[in-house]
């Protein structure tokens, strides 16, 4: 595919429509000439051009730089669609329905707290459960898994979990609408009623970290962050309810391809009518499954704050341990946006991609709407982690999108040929970094040079006017399943 890709500017490529026959919008990649040569050898660029078939599609099919290969859609992959004419794909949302990041601040020095980090992380340990098929400490029934993914992080808060102000700083106010378990597999209630509040493993963690950088000292207050400061990241989704639901209807969209006659140049873009019963069906799953990773988040959350209680002998609220911001990158939302001069209903699907809405939207947080939406990248274990927010140019490029994260660019099963986890760890923890895993084997798997430079992938999201560098994190422990 080398040359099918024209450069725009240091930050952007375009493949053209008439690329390939079929296509109904061109690719538009952000990236650099090392990250978009990545892209191609993982054969990402080829699903950006598949993605461009879909029926509604409007404007381009994006990729962000940490763009690899994924099911379907690319993962870095964003593309909206016309909710009129337009489809909806599990496969742009990908298995982990809604897999986000919440970031939480608090007011201790993280220099003063490196004696502790030792006990903290063993006890945010002991209080987390995490790894494959780990069971949490909230039991739900079938009825109230079922107020769960429809109230959400309200529902959690009325159990006692967390702050009520908890739900304002997060994604969709902590509740995204149109959510109904009728669409809900029997087989996904069974895999969900035990995991509210687990971390799960994979590339899922919850960071100790300190702010090493500040590149824009006017956000950073708004946002409530500040130089040597230690914040909590934590890095979760919706667990085995969202890898089911996502399961399920890659089978209710394969026959509803058949069925629409829709034509595709890949099986694993299986989608069907936005309008249609198979896509209002999804969607209302795939909400469920959002609303139950936002409550895991939630509670996840919760527990990390009484694991700080122990720790430090004070309250949370003492401890200013309030929520930066919780938000999603695994998702399809309706949303309006402007194209071609008039705005449109969209159905906008971001897999590893972030929303990044800029100022003055009304879905932000009324104490961040003039600087844009907080927009949180966790890095891997062994580098950073960044905050930015959104921007206006966000809006009139990508939709409001950004990146997610770093982007592999080794599998796992080779990061395990090649990396060995108790090496790993060692390396870790001679660098400062405090690490607790329940498999360290594992670790191998999200070993940072199983990851592409996230700094770099930040630096072109940034100069591309995607969104905004605020803040850089460096991890000083890590908790992994």
């Amino acid at each position: 595919m080398a040359g099918v890709w024209e450069k725009l500017n240091p930050y952007c490529y375009k493949i053209s429509q008439t690329y390939r026959k079929g296509m109904r919008v061109p690719g538009i990649i952000y990236a650099d000439d090392e990250l978009i040569q990545m892209a191609e050898e993982d054969r990402a660029l080829e699903q950006v051009i598949n993605v461009a078939f879909l029926p509604g599609i409007v404007r381009a099919s994006y990729a962000m730089p940490d763009i690899h290969w994924g099911y379907g859609f690319p993962i870095g992959g964003v593309a909206a669609m016309d909710v009129e004419r337009g489809v909806i794909s599990p496969g742009g949302v990908g298995y982990d329905i809604s897999c986000g990041v919440r970031l939480l601040r608090t007011n201790l020095i993280a220099k003063d707290v490196l004696p502790m980090m030792g006990p903290l992380m063993h006890e945010l340990s002991r209080n987390i459960p995490k790894g494959v098929g780990s069971r949490g400490k909230i039991k739900v029934s079938r009825r109230e898994m079922e107020e769960l993914m429809t109230k959400s992080v309200k529902w959690a808060i009325r159990k006692g979990y967390g702050w009520e102000e908890d739900a304002e700083f997060t994604e969709e106010g902590g509740c995204l609408q149109g959510a109904d378990p009728s669409k809900v597999s029997s087989r996904a209630f069974q895999r969900g009623f035990d995991q509210p509040g687990t971390l799960g493993a994979g590339n899922h963690f919850l960071e100790a970290q300190e702010v090493v950088e500040v590149y824009d000292e006017r956000l950073a207050e708004a946002l409530g962050l500040y130089k040597g400061q230690l914040t909590v990241m934590i890095h979760s989704g919706s667990r085995g309810v969202g890898h089911q639901i996502c399961t399920d209807y890659i089978k209710v969209m394969d026959r509803a391809v058949r069925e629409f006659g829709i034509d595709l140049p890949d099986r694993q873009l299986g989608c069907a009518p936005i309008t249609s019963q198979e896509g209002k069906d999804y969607y209302a799953a795939m909400a469920c499954a959002a609303n139950y990773a936002l409550t895991n988040r939630h509670c996840l959350a919760h527990w990390v704050r009484q694991s700080f209680e122990y720790i430090f002998r004070k309250s949370a609220q003492s401890l200013g341990m309030g929520v930066v911001y919780d938000v999603s990158h695994n998702i399809a939302k309706f949303e309006e946006h402007e194209v071609n001069g008039r705005r449109m209903k969209l159905c906008v699907h971001r897999k590893g991609a972030t929303r990044a809405f800029g100022p003055g939207h009304p879905d932000i947080p009324k104490v961040y709407r003039d600087i844009g939406q907080p927009v949180i990248i966790p890095g891997d274990m062994g580098t950073c982690s960044y905050v930015l927010v959104g921007t206006a140019r966000a809006m009139t490029e990508a939709f409001g999108s950004t990146c997610h994260g770093a982007g592999r660019v080794m599998s796992r099963s080779k990061a395990k040929r090649q990396i060995r986890g108790d090496e790993l760890k060692r390396e870790l923890e001679e660098k400062g970094i405090v690490i607790v895993a329940g498999h360290i084997p594992l670790l191998a798997e999200e070993a940072p040079q199983a990851y592409k430079d996230v700094s770099k992938v930040v630096e072109i999201c940034h100069g591309a006017g995607l969104s905004k560098k605020v803040v850089k994190l460096k991890p000083l422990g890590v908790l992994k399943g």
